[in-house]
């Protein structure tokens, strides 16, 4: 039987990346953004084992009501990569805008610890996987940068989330990439780490052996 994974922000970039890495290695995909249109492209490039979910994973409701779709629809969750998030367009402190702040604090923590809280009942039916976007932003200090403190945010929950899983043989992971060649940038940047660079880690993760928890991966562009 498939196993389901359940990708949030997976209309483009990472997400999207993971979503056909996933479904080429056999699993099952519930695809979750706020993009319909693209979603929709993206589940019916795959085939009959996507699943697209509009949603705003900033809503708990919205969140709760994917997960029964997904579950519905695949009968189990073995999987959750909580990819979803944003970065800020002025930086530092000082100079920063504190609505931004708002609105990425949403997405890059909130959203993340609403969908461990909504995915993780399904989850330890299967002793399943949560994996988390992370960054090379998240294990470093840059300067004034609230985009880094939210990823340092998600680093330390990552590893106490696993110490949670623990109990019941369940496993968290952290994909830790440097710089993405990905929409989050205005300019391509073809020399960077590729999204399906990050997808493969997520895959390679996902595919260990139950007496292996890699709990996280850190990849830089080798430029």
């Amino acid at each position: 039987m498939s196993q389901t994974l359940l990708i949030t922000g997976a209309s483009s970039g990472i997400g999207a990346a993971t979503a056909r890495a996933a479904a080429k290695a056999g699993w099952n995909v519930a695809l979750l953004a706020r993009s319909e249109e693209k979603l929709e492209a993206l589940a019916n490039e795959i085939g009959s084992s996507a699943l697209a979910i509009p949603c705003d994973v900033t809503d708990r409701a919205s969140l709760d009501n994917a997960v029964r779709r997904t579950v519905e629809k695949f009968g189990a969750l073995n999987g959750v990569f909580a990819n979803a998030g944003k970065g800020l367009s002025k930086p530092g402190v000082e100079n920063g805008d504190p609505d931004e702040w708002h609105e990425m604090i949403h997405l890059n923590i909130l959203a993340v610890l609403y969908t461990a809280h909504a995915t993780l009942p399904e989850l330890k039916k299967t002793k399943g996987h949560l994996i988390v976007t992370g960054s090379k932003a998240g294990r470093d200090h840059f300067k004034g940068s609230v985009y880094s403190a939210s990823k340092w945010f998600v680093h330390g929950f990552a590893g106490n989330l696993a110490e949670e899983m623990r109990d019941w043989q369940g496993r968290c992971t952290v994909i830790s990439p440097g710089m993405v060649d990905t929409p989050f940038f205005e300019e391509e940047k073809p020399t960077k780490l590729q999204p399906a660079d990050v997808a493969d880690a997520v895959v390679f993760a996902l595919s260990q052996p139950e007496t292996s928890a890699v709990r996280e991966i850190h990849l830089m562009p080798n430029d």
